[in-house]
């Protein structure tokens, strides 16, 4: 977001309106410069943003805090400050002086406001013929009418919604100017920092143009004037030269992070906690998944996680559920997961809700996950996006948060990205371990409480109703007819046929008679299956 158009920082600050006890200065003065800086009047609801005013005493709701302020006058003189809870107004504290700060990013002197109309009008009209000549009569009335709502609710207000797309006008830029950002309110001699550089600097390359792209469409069609295109993120060009000394923090530095410096860096290997990377292990492809499961249940009765990752969405699908059926606690995870649902994913790993995660490239940077001891990466050889030397040595990184750390990688061949990943984590254990040794350290799994966890992930709890992403979905009608059951071996399909019966009876009881009817079919299939294809033997 750092990168995005916000308002100029010189106007910012020459709005920032500072008053104290005994500043004299008439209410309505006083109410006339709120409006200035963007706050609106209210009477009814009290939000962030607005002010209201009872004889005289005026009541503001700063757009950026969590309380209010209540300004109390003595003819034109202000007589007391207090912080207030805007929900009850009681008083929280009394202040000597107070700050109060535009409730927009894009607030203008009066002076350049008159201008900014006057050549937003001059872009409409211009624009408005170009349709015209065009014969694009509609896109000419859409534009003109959407365009003359906003000048109406600027000329009134002093704002209007999606205000931000007139921003050059109010800003003094020239067509195609980079907008102010973030960046331009800090001083010249900043640092910056960016965590995990091996993702991030590609994402601020992509933005300027996906921006451009959208921007263009609403433009083209008349929901937007051509202004709305210099309402954007900064291109790279513009980020680089805001950057003026920057730390690049990631475990697989990019080509681009690694050509700056020349390829002199400084390495991060030893942690506090004395952990090594973990154990890396290489095991053929053939019966990969049998194999993963005995690994499984020993992990789990060591009272540990477990991260899968595959390659393809139909394969974590289809391996969740087959496990599922096999009384192991499971989910998964992957890009049509919404963010907070992730979150909440990963807490209720960490809490022992369940102890499978399966996932494709989610599971990698990022993630502190102590009680995850064991990392599966299946058909490690396939080389690829999902398969190179960054995705492998992030992804083994997750299981080095556990003194049990261990990898497993399931290939029959190794690849460029799997020798240059072992190799990389090899050197960097021979060094922890060196390190270790010297100073008496052994390494310890920082264990986080059941609150702790709760506290970290405590995001989750603002968002209501997340939807759980416990496997079975509607529309999963037969068992018998997935793939994978066909593999299933005779004690495995037995434990399928159990447990979908144990579902049928729990559904029964819960009068759920319809789920029941699905269950004793789904039995009747698998039985069936077991009785055709093990008969014979």
């Amino acid at each position: 977001s750092c990168i995005y158009g916000m308002g100029n920082p010189e106007d910012f600050s020459n709005s920032v309106f500072k008053f104290a006890v005994g500043t004299r200065i008439t209410r309505n003065a006083f109410l006339h410069r709120l409006v200035e800086i963007l706050y609106s009047r209210t009477t009814a609801d009290f939000k962030r943003g607005t002010f209201r005013v009872k004889g005289d005493t005026v009541d503001i709701y700063p757009a950026y805090m969590d309380h209010a302020y209540r300004i109390s006058f003595f003819g034109d003189d202000i007589e007391e400050l207090t912080a207030i809870d805007p929900a009850t107004g009681k008083t929280l504290e009394k202040m000597t002086h107070m700050v109060v700060y535009p409730a927009n990013l894009f607030v203008t002197p009066r002076e350049r406001f008159n201008q900014s109309v006057w050549a937003i009008q001059e872009e409409l009209e211009s624009r408005k013929k170009q349709f015209v000549a065009d014969g694009r009569y509609l896109e000419a009335k859409r534009l003109e009418e959407r365009v003359n709502y906003d000048l109406e609710m600027i000329r009134e207000l002093g704002y209007c919604s999606g205000i931000e797309n007139y921003s050059r006008f109010f800003d003094g830029r020239t067509p195609g100017m980079r907008p102010f950002c973030l960046l331009d309110y800090f001083p010249e001699d900043y640092l910056m920092v960016i965590d995990e550089s091996h993702v991030t600097v590609p994402q601020v390359r992509a933005m300027y143009g996906g921006d451009r792209s959208r921007k263009l469409s609403l433009v083209d069609y008349g929901f937007r004037l051509p202004a709305a295109l210099d309402n954007r993120p900064l291109n790279f060009e513009e980020f680089e030269r805001l950057a003026p000394q920057t730390i690049y923090v990631s475990a697989t530095p990019g080509d681009y992070e690694l050509e700056k410096c020349g390829g002199v860096f400084v390495e991060q290997v030893i942690r506090p906690t004395g952990l090594l990377d973990p154990v890396i292990e290489i095991r053929p492809v053939i019966n990969q998944v049998d194999d993963l499961l005995d690994e499984v249940d020993k992990t789990v009765k060591q009272g540990d996680r477990v991260l899968v990752t595959t390659l393809t969405k139909r394969m974590s699908e289809e391996l969740t559920k087959y496990m599922d059926r096999l009384g192991i606690k499971v989910r998964y995870i992957h890009s049509e997961v919404k963010t907070l649902e992730r979150v909440e994913i990963l807490r209720g790993l960490r809490l022992g809700e369940f102890d499978v995660l399966i996932g494709i490239n989610l599971l990698r940077e990022g993630l502190d996950l102590p009680e995850v001891s064991f990392v599966a990466i299946l058909d490690a050889d396939k080389e690829g996006f999902l398969r190179s030397e960054r995705s492998l040595i992030q992804t083994i990184g997750r299981a080095a948060r556990n003194d049990r750390g261990r990898v497993i990688m399931y290939a029959d061949k190794i690849t460029k990205s799997m020798r240059i990943t072992i190799e990389e984590t090899n050197r960097r254990r021979e060094k922890q371990i060196k390190y270790n040794d010297e100073h008496g350290i052994t390494p310890r799994t920082i264990g986080k409480s059941r609150e702790e966890i709760m506290e970290q992930t405590s995001v989750v709890d603002f968002k209501g109703g997340i939807q759980k992403i416990y496997v079975g979905h509607e529309g999963d009608d037969n068992i018998a007819a997935d793939p994978i059951v066909q593999y299933m071996t005779r004690p495995e399909l037995q434990k399928a046929i159990d447990k979908t019966k144990k579902d049928m009876l729990a559904a029964a009881k819960g009068m759920d008679f319809l789920t029941a009817a699905k269950m004793r079919d789904e039995m009747f299939a698998l039985e069936k299956m077991m009785e055709d294809k093990f008969a014979k033997r």
